[in-house]
């Protein structure tokens, strides 16, 4: 019997001879703790929020700087074509305006679509007197009007009217008349101007400046620049 059994071992071997081994029985998977399991998915493979990093202060401060530089250029060429093109200004000298201009003030003017009218305070030259250094004066009256001086009383008239002048220093006297003949008619294409301060002032009561010429006027005053404390509009005559 045990011969027999031999036998079919012996047969066993020799038909699986060169057979590989049977493989290994996987080991079982180590198991994760219970709690690992119980959290969210999401959670297992959360990343770090995303930081929004400041905008470093050097670069905004040069954004600002240049946004500042550009406001800076763009005014200053705008005040460069302003008084290229429209307007100009002129420091008062000497002291025929008083009070209502002083020495060293600077006025802003402008002759762009100008035409001469009464109590406007003008900057005008004349080509025979000082060489041409512009002047400043008020206009009293224009063509066609008809001018007279009462220099008893310093009260000075228009077509018949009696102005009413609370910008002058004082009165003009006799011994200011000039070459003043009264009265006068005013030419076409011309104005009749005074200084506000009447007795310290050459104006169309001398020959020497007489009937103004529209075109010899530089421009009307539109407004005081300097002194800083008196910026602004400057005296008319009472309506």
């Amino acid at each position: 019997m045990s011969e027999h059994i031999d036998k079919i071992l012996e047969e066993y071997y020799e038909e699986h001879a060169g057979e590989p081994d049977a493989a290994p029985e996987p080991e079982p998977h180590e198991q994760l703790p219970e709690k690992l399991y119980e959290q969210p998915p999401e959670e297992l493979h959360e990343q770090p929020p995303e930081t929004t990093e400041a905008k470093p202060k050097k670069q905004g401060f040069l954004a600002e700087a240049y946004d500042w530089l550009q406001v800076v250029v763009v005014a200053i060429v705008g005040i460069v074509l302003v008084f290229v093109f429209f307007a100009r200004t002129i420091e008062v000298v000497g002291p025929s305006m008083n009070p209502t201009l002083q020495t060293t003030d600077r006025i802003v003017l402008s002759n762009l679509f100008y035409t001469p009218k009464y109590g406007d305070i003008v900057v005008l030259r004349r080509a025979g007197f000082e060489d041409g250094t512009p002047i400043i004066k008020r206009v009293i009256a224009t063509a066609g009007q008809k001018v007279d001086i009462d220099f008893d009383t310093g009260t000075v008239t228009v077509d018949g009217v009696a102005l009413v002048e609370p910008y002058t220093k004082e009165p003009a006297d006799a011994s200011h008349r000039e070459n003043f003949q009264g009265p006068v008619t005013v030419p076409e294409g011309c104005i009749f101007v005074m200084g506000d301060n009447r007795n310290n002032s050459t104006d169309s009561r001398d020959s020497r400046i007489s009937m103004v010429d529209t075109r010899e006027v530089m421009g009307r005053l539109l407004f005081r620049l300097f002194p800083i404390s008196q910026f602004g509009a400057v005296n008319g005559p009472a309506r």
